[in-house]
């Protein structure tokens, strides 16, 4: 009895599986794609213009990189000029990406500029930027389009020689000393920050000598650290009373190192070596200038520059100190033609140093006689002994800046000195300014 039962439940259970089987399952397997054939392929490339928009693209792309070189080759001579060399990683800048910083198609001042060739905005910090050297340097660095940050501690600067880029969004300003370290990220440093004339640098000659040497040092420890480009301005003063005329740069000088003047003189020298030390140790990129007699506009009132002690003599009706019998020597080169040669050499592959200055040469009387055709024909002239350690003679020799810089001076005395006495007339009736020194 129980075999019959277990028969017919096997029965019934295949035939519940049979009707199962019979009917559609709504699952089926997706049916599996054949592979394209090339013939295909083929087929869908032809269809709808799509290989001619392929070849369309192909020649647009490539027409770019052969109309490139065209374009740099037919780029205004101006504008050439104001490109710089691309900057290799062997150089040592940063390794940030400075593409995104290019300036569009328009450098100000400059014209238009074609896309392909227009030249990296840079970020460059100026010690000393508010200083008379510096603030005109900043004017030129803005006006090319690129970020300019100035370094000061208003020893000698004065915030009104920069104000007027106040509202520049590329512009800051940062009151501090560069003996004390500072961090920042930049792609060229200008060192200028030192008091460079002998009213300011004998007022506290300690003063001086620390911040040629440590606020020297700690520049170039700044630019060894980010990679940045380091142009130290030194001075002809590194030939003290130079037996050698006129002053080429492997000349090594004739300095007193025990003077008056010696804390600026050997501290500009110390400063050099600091530079050079870096450059073969650390593989710091350096530039090295020596700067002859600058006069121009935003120079300091009673700074005891010959130049400025003159025009403001001059226009205060007092006579014009001499100093010894005026025979000493000097030659003047106007601001503007300086600013052009620390820009030639710090965008140039020459280390150096190279002597900035104008080659003309004048006495201490021939000056005087110019400021008095140029401000008051009736001024007279006071004789007074000479300073200590004053060189009797001062001439650059520049063949080397012309040869290797493309660069010499282009405005003479008798035109850049009016422009100056522009200026201090302006400011002559602030008698503040100067004084305590």
């Amino acid at each position: 009895m129980k075999q019959l039962h277990k028969q017919s439940s096997i029965n019934a259970r295949r035939g519940d599986e049979e009707i199962a089987a019979s009917k559609p399952s709504p699952y089926s397997p997706k049916a599996l794609k054949h592979p394209r054939s090339l013939p295909r392929s083929i087929h869908y490339l032809l269809r709808e213009q799509r290989l001619l928009f392929v070849l369309v693209g192909i020649l647009i792309g490539s027409s770019f990189f052969v109309l490139q070189p065209t374009l740099s080759r037919l780029a205004p001579a101006e504008a050439r000029t104001l490109i710089p060399r691309p900057f290799q990683a062997s150089a040592g800048l940063p390794g940030r990406d400075r593409a995104s910083a290019v300036v569009p198609g328009f450098v100000h001042g400059y014209g238009r500029v074609p896309a392909a060739v227009a030249r990296r905005r840079l970020r460059i910090v100026v010690t000393g930027g508010a200083g008379f050297v510096g603030s005109h340097l900043v004017d030129k660095l803005i006006a090319r389009g690129d970020d300019v940050i100035v370094i000061d501690n208003f020893f000698t600067g004065r915030k009104e020689n920069v104000v007027h880029h106040f509202k520049n969004p590329r512009f800051e300003l940062i009151r501090h000393d560069v003996v004390e370290p500072i961090l920042l990220e930049v792609d060229q440093i200008y060192h200028l920050a030192c008091p460079a004339s002998p009213v300011h640098y004998k007022y506290n000659p300690i003063k001086t000598i620390i911040s040629n040497v440590m606020g020297t040092l700690n520049m170039l420890g700044l630019a060894k650290r980010i990679g940045a480009r380091f142009l130290l301005t030194s001075t002809s003063e590194v030939y003290g009373d130079p037996l050698e005329h006129p002053q080429k740069e492997t000349y090594w000088g004739n300095v007193n190192p025990i003077g008056v003047r010696s804390c600026y003189d050997e501290g500009k020298r110390t400063a050099e070596t600091l530079a050079m030390d870096y450059h073969r140790g650390a593989g710091v990129e350096v530039r090295i200038a020596r700067i002859f007699n600058t006069y121009g506009p935003r120079m300091c009132l009673d700074d005891g520059r010959v130049v400025s002690n003159f025009v403001a003599q001059a226009i205060r009706k007092q006579p014009l100190t001499v100093y010894g019998d005026g025979k000493q020597t000097r030659s003047f080169q106007y601001v503007s033609d300086l600013v052009d040669g620390l820009v030639a050499l710090m965008e140039g592959e020459h280390v150096g140093p190279f002597n900035l200055g104008n080659p003309g040469e004048f006495t201490m009387l021939e000056l005087a006689e110019v400021v008095k055709e140029t401000i008051d024909p009736s001024a007279a002239i006071e004789f007074k002994p000479n300073t200590a350690d004053d060189p009797h003679k001062r001439k650059p020799d520049i063949s080397r800046a012309k040869e290797l810089l493309n660069w010499e001076p282009k405005i003479s005395l008798r035109d850049g000195l009016p422009r100056m006495v522009s200026d201090f007339r302006n400011r002559i009736l602030n008698e503040d300014e100067g004084k305590g020194f």
